[in-house]
């Protein structure tokens, strides 16, 4: 390729910018976002060659655009960057949720929506920023691309080989699995993490609390450190699944608590087996 635009150079932009850097795949990379001391420390970092001053130049005759930015965003890039596409430019995301950004393209690409191609990296990380961009952060990782009917063959093809040449093992859903899958292994997980550092917070003895706090509470909140706007963005974009989702853990909280209230020793060993024999078997895989 010999031209690469991205919106935001931070973890995900960047780490994509630095892998095809590494491939020698792109020649120039140029970057776009709302801070102007992230992007001159992007290019500080060699992760862009320019700093984009005038969307329509640069998006006209580039081979590949990834949006890296909050889902909440990607509206109003979409409106930004239509009436300047090239005929042969595709545009990529690396948004979690996949629905909202796909009405939101179809919105605002209108006759253009064939060049978009929607993706989700599987390689996320607490820290954010240009500073924290990896090449090798796609490498053996999951890329969820979510085809749309629009696509061709060959569109689909050149995204998925974008990614590839990252490190990534790329797959396919529909936007609509994507959504349901990810509210219930991705969303949910860091939704409770919120909210159990949230709670401790609120508490008089909080201090004191997460003094004694050891390994177990720091696995478990590790992703409570995550960017605060991202994941709200992402929880309100998926909120019904991620609403079922909600649901049905409270629903099998109350039967730990049933099994608690009735000293049901064999309901919380019956619980915590299955639970161990699934999350074993995952992590070996």
């Amino acid at each position: 390729m010999n031209k690469v635009v991205i919106f935001g150079v931070g973890l995900i932009g960047g780490s994509f910018a630095l892998a095809l850097r590494k491939e020698q795949a792109v020649h120039e990379f140029v970057g776009f976002g709302r801070s102007a001391a992230s992007l001159e420390q992007a290019k500080q970092l060699g992760i862009i060659d320019r700093i984009g001053d005038d969307v329509a130049r640069e998006v006209c005759d580039a081979d590949l655009i990834l949006l890296a930015t909050p889902v909440a965003q990607m509206a109003e890039l979409f409106a930004r960057i239509a009436p300047h596409l090239g005929t042969h430019t595709l545009v990529t995301d690396g948004g979690s949720t996949k629905c909202d950004v796909v009405a939101a393209a179809r919105a605002n690409l209108g006759d253009k929506i064939a060049q978009f191609v929607p993706a989700h990296p599987i390689a996320g990380a607490e820290k954010s920023g240009a500073a924290a961009a990896l090449a090798d952060l796609y490498q053996a990782k999951k890329v969820v691309l979510t085809p749309i009917p629009e696509n061709s063959k060959e569109t689909v093809a050149r995204v998925r080989k974008a990614w590839e040449l990252c490190g990534a093992v790329v797959s396919e859903l529909t936007p609509q699995q994507h959504d349901e899958v990810f509210a219930a292994v991705s969303h949910l997980p860091h939704l409770l993490s919120f909210a159990l550092v949230h709670d401790l917070a609120q508490r008089d003895n909080r201090d004191q609390l997460l003094s004694f706090a050891a390994s177990g509470f720091r696995d478990f909140t590790r992703i409570a450190a995550s960017s605060p706007e991202m994941w709200r963005d992402i929880s309100l974009a998926n909120r019904d699944a991620l609403m079922r989702e909600v649901k049905r853990y409270a629903d099998e909280l109350y039967v730990v608590y049933q099994a608690l209230e009735n000293k049901d020793a064999a309901k919380l060993e019956e619980i915590f087996s299955l639970a161990r024999e699934v999350r074993n078997t995952w992590s070996q895989q």
